[in-house]
């Protein structure tokens, strides 16, 4: 194949583009190999909020080069673009990860505007970037991978898959076909459990759906035992169909861990892992303590605190706002945080020195506690260690990692779709 020309949206810190691209830093040590000749031509990040806001573009920047990410609004930059007052370059594939939000829409297609969502919104950016690429030329825009929570296949709470119908209608719309997997990250050999979807689509594919889900892409990707049974899901034609009507009433999702759509028909199925390959653990990503800034531990009398908070509860408890008293339990947590195995999902709170219920505790050798270090954040989620080391602080750094993706993910499925 010749070169695949990228567009990375919602970039954060460059997670897509390394993933697909690889780098090499010679200086730093730094070597991952690309998945194939992807190349990213135009990638957008941009935090809502003041320019003291923008440190994952700076980073995106420090690390791809000056000029390499557009650290703007996208809705402004499509505006700008369609008003013939911007250039975006003509793609092959399209990447990015966004929110799982409200995408409920307001107007049907039938509609000159076309579809209008009510909420969600960056979801509605991706939707209207693949649509700018497809009238320039039928040929752009012919990938898509994509990257969510995987509550997404089950959200709302009040019409289960919903959200995920409406999503895969709007690309049933614009002619793709699609594929999407949950894949826990540490399952396949990552040291980090993470868990998210994945959805690749593909435009103008005519695949034997069933068959797709254990031969297909994501398959390739992430092998999976056989599936004990596939369900097929009806997926409205038009996006505001599924907000009005999409599995009313369902307790459950229809949308099951793996799936394949092609014509607006899915096939579905739950998953069960095949990996034989090594597995990494967070102790393989940790630095040696001579490395660990004092900050990092944990002073001896936070200690009640740490373990109040990561302990289970039961307890009554008031509302401040109306008084109401409530009961409210939650079960324990490993603490410290086991070493010998791939860690918890880290979230952006991960910054600062105060206790948390949700932010890692190690045990050193010496029986002193510590929070874990910028560094290895980054190598959690794959990234070189330092990746995020361009001048941000502490917390803004567990908060980028916080929001990235396991980088191992893309590439692997970067070097599916070559196959």
């Amino acid at each position: 194949m010749g070169e695949i020309r990228v567009a990375e949206l919602f970039a954060g810190v460059g997670g897509f583009r390394l993933g697909l691209e690889g780098y090499s830093d010679q200086a730093r040590g730094w070597d991952l190999p690309a998945a194939g000749p992807y190349r990213t031509v135009w990638a957008n990040q941009w935090e809502p909020g003041t320019d003291r806001r923008q440190f994952a573009a700076r980073c995106y920047e420090a690390r791809f080069g000056e000029g390499s990410v557009v650290n703007e609004d996208i809705d402004a930059v499509l505006d700008e673009y369609e008003a013939g007052e911007r250039e975006i370059p003509d793609v092959d594939m399209v990447v990015g990860g966004f929110p799982c939000q409200d995408y409920s829409v307001a107007r049907p297609l039938s509609q000159a505007a076309g579809i209008e969502g009510k909420k969600g919104v960056l979801w509605w950016d991706i939707y209207r970037f693949l649509r700018i690429q497809l009238a320039k030329s039928e040929g752009n825009a012919r990938y898509c991978m994509f990257e969510n929570v995987d509550r997404l296949l089950k959200s709302p709470a009040r019409q289960r898959g919903r959200d995920f119908a409406i999503i895969l209608s709007c690309l049933a719309s614009l002619g793709y076909s699609v594929e999407w997997r949950v894949v826990n990250s540490a399952e396949y050999g990552f040291p980090q459990r993470r868990k998210r979807v994945y959805i690749y689509a593909e435009r103008g594919a005519s695949w034997d759906a069933d068959g797709r889900l254990t031969d297909g892409v994501m398959a390739r990707a992430f092998p999976m035992e056989p599936p004990e049974g596939i369900s097929h899901v009806e997926i409205p034609a038009d996006p505001y169909e599924a907000t009005q009507s999409f599995n009313i009433g369902g307790r459950t999702s229809p949308f099951l861990e793996a799936g394949v759509m092609v014509g607006n028909v899915a096939s579905t199925c739950a998953v069960t892992e095949r990996y034989g390959g090594p597995r990494a653990t967070l102790g393989d990503v940790l630095v040696p303590d001579s490395e660990v800034p004092p900050e990092f531990y944990v002073p001896p009398e936070q200690v009640p605190r740490w373990e109040y908070l990561k302990g289970a509860k039961r307890e009554r408890r008031v509302n401040k706002a109306t008084g109401f008293e409530y009961s409210y339990s939650e079960g324990a947590m490993a603490f410290p945080d086991p070493t010998d195995r791939p860690s918890r999902t880290i979230l952006t709170g991960e910054g600062g020195t105060g206790p948390s219920r949700f932010k890692h505790v190690i045990a050193r050798p010496d029986g002193r506690l510590r929070r874990l270090v910028p560094d290895e954040l980054d190598q959690l989620q794959g990234f070189p260690r330092g990746w995020t080391d361009t001048g941000m602080t502490d917390g803004q750094r567990a908060f980028c990692m916080g929001n990235a993706l396991v980088v191992g993910i893309p590439h692997r499925i970067g070097r599916a779709i070559l196959e």
